[in-house]
């Protein structure tokens, strides 16, 4: 098993000089993180240390194991930035390109800041650029409540809000499984990502690897006066509490689109977390710079551009 502590070090010095102003994980995450179940994959995880016995790199590896995404590989690297030029990353990544082989993945994406240190080593060692984020920050305390109560609307004819926290309801489960397929065809530029078949199981799942790691997920969703789910957005506590959000899925059924329920159920998020998790001052979301429709639904709530990340991939060839 991975040293969490000796992780956590080498993350928080990496993200501190790479993305400043973005918070990295807390030692408590870091540890869920390396010991606690993921949905439907598995992880391999490697510390490289100098001579000296101090951690100066670690690297992840995500194996997705669910059908559609079987040969698909996820890699989070990071190298202390004293440490780097060094040769530490390139034979991490040797080490991880050696796994995938042997794993039967061809197929192995890594997320890189845009304009980095990252991205230039990606850019170095072949891989090759998929898709571009557009990461964007809503500052609750500074967005102005009327026009997010606007953005609510009185209510849509036909459609009713409903919320949770954690695991999906059983009564709800089917449904809020049938719109995360909503989700497949989200644009993902030249990613090859696969596609995920969601059913009740997988969403009850989810909910119980989110809570396991000390998260709490808060689901809101609309329905529709047959009982389909027409559309949810779901935002995470990364730790239970503290003053960012992170945006998960947000989707709408495309049988429903078209009638302003996505901008609809996320201005109700907003609202959602300003009466129950005051503690809340700003969300992160993330979209991929040709998701028109989100970017604008966001964009028309307040978030604003702050960061931008590259997704690479590289094609492992098989042994």
């Amino acid at each position: 098993m991975t040293d969490a502590a000796a992780w956590h070090q080498v993350v928080a010095a990496s993200m501190a000089h790479d993305l400043p102003g973005v918070p990295s994980p807390g030692p408590g995450q870091v540890h869920a993180q390396l010991t606690k179940p993921t949905l439907d994959s598995s992880r391999l995880t490697w510390l490289a240390t100098g001579a000296d016995g101090v951690p100066i790199a670690v690297a992840g590896l995500r194996l997705f194991a669910s059908e559609g995404r079987d040969h698909l590989a996820e890699l989070e690297l990071h190298v202390d930035p004293a440490h780097r030029r060094l040769g530490a990353g390139s034979r991490l990544l040797s080490t991880v390109v050696a796994a995938c082989r042997t794993e039967g993945r061809r197929s192995l994406i890594v997320e890189a800041p845009a304009e980095s240190p990252g991205e230039a080593f990606c850019v170095r060692w072949g891989f090759r650029r998929a898709l571009s984020l557009d990461h964007l920050l809503l500052h609750l305390d500074r967005s102005d409540e009327a026009a997010v109560i606007t953005a609510a609307g009185t209510g849509h004819p036909g459609y009713r809000l409903v919320h949770w926290t954690g695991t999906v309801p059983d009564g709800l489960a089917d449904a809020f499984a049938a719109a995360k397929n909503a989700m497949n065809d989200m644009p993902m530029g030249e990613l090859d990502y696969g596609s995920v078949a969601w059913d009740a199981d997988r969403v009850r799942a989810m909910g119980k690897v989110i809570s396991d790691r000390g998260d709490v997920l808060l689901t809101l969703a609309a329905v529709h006066d047959d009982g389909t789910m027409a559309g949810y957005t779901e935002v995470v506590l990364p730790g239970g509490s503290g003053p960012r959000a992170q945006q998960y899925d947000t989707a709408v059924v495309p049988a429903h689109r078209g009638h302003g329920l996505g901008l609809w159920v996320k201005a109700a998020m907003v609202r959602r977390l300003r009466s129950e998790h005051p503690e809340v001052v700003e969300i992160e979301t993330d979209n991929a710079e040709d998701n028109v429709h989100m970017l604008a639904v966001n964009r028309a709530l307040g978030f604003r551009s702050y960061r931008r990340t590259r997704e690479f991939q590289l094609d492992v060839p098989a042994i």
